[in-house]
């Protein structure tokens, strides 16, 4: 039985991540109310100019709507343009050539629901570092107490980007890898699991497990 409950998000960060690899999975929300302005739709990559917020578009309903029923919008043509950033700020890392074509084809191809999406891509990511974890998604939902109260651990709110993270808290770690542009900028912790795997390739597992 899984440890944590996470929400669902897009290409998640290096934190969420850990939370999954040393929990050995998690129970992912998708009963809830679509909140704005997380990570549910939303990642950070690294770029020469710093961290770049990459928003995939969602279909107006109304506020109760559910996460499991949040549908992509493509009025906006968002796939090219998410493609472009990774690979202008990825495309010099030693490991990009030899993922790209897995990625690649999440921006040619379209999802109809945000869920599955993420899921489809959390599962890549997994498949690529050699990372068995158990995920499952959430059957109804539940408070933090009702979660708590069934030894489980809610992390849906505390990965956030609004949500100062702490060394050590909610899986947060600031330790150091190598990364693009380290010459020209500092270090930056928590950036999408993307950055980890093109900077770093499958040695990001043991990265994950510390």
């Amino acid at each position: 039985m899984s440890e944590i409950v996470l929400s669902t998000a897009y290409l998640p960060n290096i934190q969420y991540f850990r939370a999954l690899t040393q929990n050995g999975g998690a129970e992912i929300e998708q009963w809830e109310s679509f909140p704005k302005q997380s990570f549910r739709n939303r990642c950070v990559i690294l770029t020469e100019g710093g961290p770049m917020s990459l928003s995939i578009p969602v279909v107006k309903a109304n506020s109760k709507q559910l996460t499991k029923d949040v549908r992509i919008s493509y009025t906006e043509n968002w796939q090219p343009k998410h493609w472009h950033a990774i690979t202008s700020a990825y495309n010099s890392s030693p490991y990009f050539e030899y993922f790209k074509s897995d990625f690649e084809v999440f921006y040619k191809q379209k999802f109809e629901y945000l869920c599955d999406y993420n899921a489809r891509l959390t599962s890549l990511v997994l498949d690529i570092l050699g990372i068995k974890a158990s995920i499952r998604h959430t059957d109804e939902y539940r408070k933090t107490e009702e979660i708590a109260a069934s030894g489980k651990t809610d992390l849906r709110d505390l990965i956030h980007p609004k949500v100062e993270q702490t060394e050590g808290i909610a899986y947060y770690t600031q330790k150091p890898y190598p990364q693009v542009f380290d010459c020209k900028i500092d270090f930056e912790p928590n950036m999408s699991i993307i950055d980890l795997v093109f900077n770093i390739g499958e040695e990001a597992k043991w990265y994950l497990r510390k």
